[in-house]
């Protein structure tokens, strides 16, 4: 059975990622690509679905583990009775390959270690056929499975049975060991060995030199670095697509069917994202982003999605994978997401804030990047007034989300701001008149009167976590008394055991069977709409309350289940680093 989810740590290359356990194994890992299928998926099932262990045979007695300053290279330190052993985890980045890099070094006494590679495709259900062969002058062990070849290399090779790769060794004080695995595809020449050393040191230059440009002015700024760093892991390099999470299935509810693959682009998440590294300095890649938004939504304005993959493909068809167990045995594990197909009004007003924030940040507009927002925005003229899926993708009945009535309230906002504060060319008056409209709209319709709160949507007196961006983007101010009475109504409604959930499950609106636990994001963000009130002790206290939620190594999942202390959710969660670093940035 798979660890807690807070026992994982992330390593990656930018193009995909892997969980690293406190037990040495390798749990999740999809090749070449953060959206490819699984090589190792024990995460959701067994050791017989692949995994990657490397760690004491005999009892451990002490566990600790760190990322090397300013980096992604995760060192985990095993205590033995005989010895201690430290294990260097890392995927190199920069030289366009699929490589992950595992280093064994014995710093006092003698340990005695287990080896186990079990390699599995298509999400461990396809056993590959495995052999020891020579290549470039050396042994290695080459997994085949229809278009994957994985490649294991290392000065001690493990042998096979029953679909396990195994080995016992002793390591003494002052030895080190290295392995190596590299994906290809199966129909290509075996890829020739990495220069191990010379590929760490850049990796970890690489990575520092982003780290060091984070901001040391705000409060928990180690955990804002780690934040940035995790963010800047789930963008791909390459296309500059940045992912919700490198994982899928994770449950919400545990034992139930709230299961998603957030293996995806959505655009709402990666504007999100590129506000927090714009408010934190990282100017320039806007760009990256920008480029890829371009790719992505290409077309008839009327075509445009809410996710795509990676390279800015819209095909992410949901299905089940009934050989896989689940992570806690919840059920279904599901690969793609059905809201693909989903309106979602908000996501317009979430990219044209992050796009608006990068021409404050000086980034020029080229003619194709502007056409293309203002064919959108067009577009959203035709259809503003339409129910939607909101916020949380909602599989039961669209309707009048008041969040995302605000959020189209945001897009006309910034289309009218690129106009007169940029020189950009638009029909500003009926951009003008339409954000006026649906203000209007707003404030009559999803506006409680009576309880002096702002509610979900326009036929309910519940109340919604996402109300609490409305002074975050200027809506309303954030001292204004419909602000400060919707957030004493979410804390009154939403709080439980000191966090937010996202909204109350019972009422129904979302189709779904089962609860849920706090979204973090929700309470980061009640964080923000506190400091901007005045409130800053409360701010203050829930932040660092929030910040000691995080993992040993600084990392968050999506929600939190206080009552058993463990998270829950896929993991790490963009949604969650982007709105810390927010929170953070907001209370600097």
């Amino acid at each position: 059975m798979a660890l807690p989810i807070e026992d994982y740590a992330l390593i990656g290359d930018r193009g995909t990622a892997a969980l690293v356990g406190k037990d040495g194994s390798i749990d999740w890992l999809c090749l070449p690509r953060f959206d490819s299928p699984a090589c190792f998926a024990a995460l959701l099932g067994t050791e017989e679905h692949g995994r990657w262990l490397l760690a004491p045979a005999e009892e451990v007695v002490a566990t600790s583990r760190r990322y090397v300053d300013g980096t992604a290279l995760l060192e985990t330190t095993f205590t033995t009775a005989d010895g201690e052993l430290v294990l260097l985890d890392v995927m190199p980045t920069g030289d366009g390959r699929a490589d992950v890099v595992r280093r064994l070094t014995c710093t006092r006494g003698t340990v005695r270690v287990r080896h186990d590679w079990v390699v599995r495709t298509d999400y461990g259900k396809v056993r590959p056929w495995v052999r020891h062969e020579q290549a470039h002058d050396e042994d290695v062990v080459i997994a085949v499975a229809g278009p994957d070849m994985f490649v294991l290399r290392g000065p001690r090779l493990p042998h096979g049975h029953a679909g396990h790769h195994r080995d016992e060794f002793d390591l003494s004080a002052g030895e080190t060991l290295t392995y190596s695995m590299t994906w290809a595809r199966s129909w290509r020449e075996v890829p020739a060995p990495l220069g191990l050393t010379e590929r760490i040191e850049a990796t970890t230059a690489h990575q520092r030199a982003w780290s060091e440009r984070c901001p040391d002015d705000v409060p928990h700024a180690d955990l804002v670095r780690r934040s940035l760093l995790t963010l800047m892991l789930m963008t791909h390099a390459e296309t500059g697509g940045i992912v919700a999470a490198p994982t899928t299935s994770l449950p919400e509810d545990f034992g139930g069917e709230r299961n998603w693959d957030y293996r995806f682009c959505w655009l709402r998440d990666a504007a999100l994202t590129l506000e927090s590294l714009l408010g934190a300095g990282y100017d320039t890649e806007a760009l990256a982003w920008r480029g890829w938004l371009l790719r992505a939504v290409a077309g008839d304005p009327a075509d445009l999605q809410i996710m795509y993959t990676v390279d800015g493909g819209r095909q992410l068809p949901e299905m089940e994978l009934p050989h896989l167990p689940g992570y806690a045995d919840s059920l279904p594990v599901r690969i793609g997401n059905g809201a693909v197909c989903q309106r979602q009004n908000d996501v317009l007003g979430e990219v044209m804030i992050a796009l608006e924030l990068a021409r404050e940040a000086g980034l020029h507009e080229s003619a194709n990047s502007w056409a293309l927002q203002r064919a959108l925005v067009d577009d959203l003229a035709e259809h503003w007034d339409e129910p939607d899926n909101g916020l949380w993708e909602i599989r039961g009945p669209q309707r009048h989300f008041t969040h995302s009535r605000v959020m189209v309230w945001a897009a006309f906002d910034r289309a009218i701001r690129a106009v007169e504060e940029h020189g950009l060319e638009g029909p500003v008056e009926r951009w003008r008149e339409l954000r006026d409209r649906v203000r209007d709209e707003v404030l009559d319709k999803g506006y409680d009167e009576e309880r002096g709160t702002f509610t979900q949507h326009y036929d309910t007196a519940e109340v919604d976590a996402s109300l609490l961006t409305i002074p975050l983007v200027g809506f309303l101010p954030p001292d204004d008394p419909r602000v400060l009475g919707t957030i004493d109504a979410v804390t009154e409604d939403l709080m439980r055991d000191g966090l937010l959930l996202r909204y109350r499950t019972v009422s129904g609106v979302d189709g779904l069977s089962g609860d849920e636990h706090p979204f973090l994001a929700c309470s980061f963000w009640l964080v923000s709409a506190l400091a901007a009130a005045g409130r800053r002790p409360e701010a203050e206290e829930l932040m660092g309350r929030l910040c000691g939620l995080a993992n040993d190594v600084g990392l968050l999942s999506e929600e939190y289940d206080v009552a058993q202390a463990r998270m829950a959710g896929n993991f790490p969660q963009a949604f969650s680093h982007l709105t810390l670093v927010q929170a953070a940035l907001s209370l600097r």
